[in-house]
């Protein structure tokens, strides 16, 4: 299916058509955890395929919001066309472990992002195996709350049928993450926002930014390691604890900056920033 759906109506109002903003919002969240192989168009036919069949199955009667009746039947939908993707395989999985580990050895003991060559000599391989690795670790690096790790389809999908305390750690969780991502270094906020939110091609940030892809896909990692430890020390600090900082000015950068993340704002400002459904307030 392709372009937008029919419309289904319902007292007069384009039911369906109202609601495609919320299949692109779908969408948009799936791609941000998700490998960079996933085609957005397949997933935009799934989205709109499940939105016109949530239309003509809606009973108003029943006391449920058509959004959020819409939402859980447009996400079921989205995560079957990612059960049929050929997903990152185990060994990929760990060799991205171990890429990101090596990287944030790196950056503790000399106090900035390794090269290349850096983390292939720690690694004991060469720079063409970190290179190739590092194809495989982008497609295979999902934006997940619970970590941004690697990780199967069933487990990038909020639950549809989350309950209130559910929803409510969800939003507060997404609250942090908005807090998490506005409390990094100025470049590395550029990258994660223009990419992730606002999908722009790496080439055109790099240009803004003044540097290469390459430079640009480096500060992207940097800035999910830093997304995750600065998250797991707010959400999961056992987590935390089994990567504690070395010491030295970098562990006291990372210091300031989970500080940050704390003090940007309370339970209530960050539940603010969704609706009862986990939407952004703003949509």
């Amino acid at each position: 299916m392709s372009g937008a759906p029919s419309v289904e109506r319902r007292g007069g109002t384009d039911i369906v058509q109202d609601h495609m903003p919320l299949v692109g919002h779908l969408v948009r969240e799936m791609l941000a955890r998700v490998p960079q192989h996933v085609n957005r168009d397949d997933l935009m036919s799934a989205g709109y395929a499940a939105l016109v069949h949530a239309a003509r199955g809606f009973d108003a009667s029943r006391g449920v919001p058509f959004a959020r009746f819409a939402a859980a039947r447009v996400r079921g939908a989205l995560l079957d066309e990612l059960r049929g993707l050929d997903w990152a395989s185990r060994s990929v999985r760990q060799r991205a472990r171990r890429t990101d580990s090596a990287r944030q050895e790196l950056t503790a003991e000399l106090g900035r992002t390794p090269t290349v060559r850096e983390v292939a000599e720690r690694m004991g391989c060469t720079v063409e195996d970190i290179e190739s690795a590092d194809d495989d670790v982008h497609r295979a690096v999902v934006f997940s709350l619970q970590g941004f790790a690697t990780a199967a389809a069933d487990d990038m999908v909020t639950e549809p049928s989350a309950g209130p305390e559910e929803m409510l750690i969800l939003r507060e969780r997404l609250g942090y993450l908005r807090h998490a991502v506005d409390a990094l270094p100025e470049r590395l906020r550029v990258v994660v926002q223009g990419y992730f939110f606002d999908e722009r091609p790496m080439a055109r940030i790099a240009e803004d930014l003044g540097v290469t892809e390459s430079r640009v896909s480096q500060l992207r990692a940097e800035a999910l390691v830093l997304l995750r430890d600065g998250l797991n020390t707010h959400l999961d600090p056992a987590l935390a604890a089994q990567n504690p900082p070395k010491e030295g000015c970098v562990a006291r950068r990372r210091a300031a900056y989970y500080e940050q993340i704390a003090v940007r704002g309370d339970v209530r400002t960050r539940l603010a920033m969704t609706g009862p459904d986990g939407l952004p307030a703003a949509a």
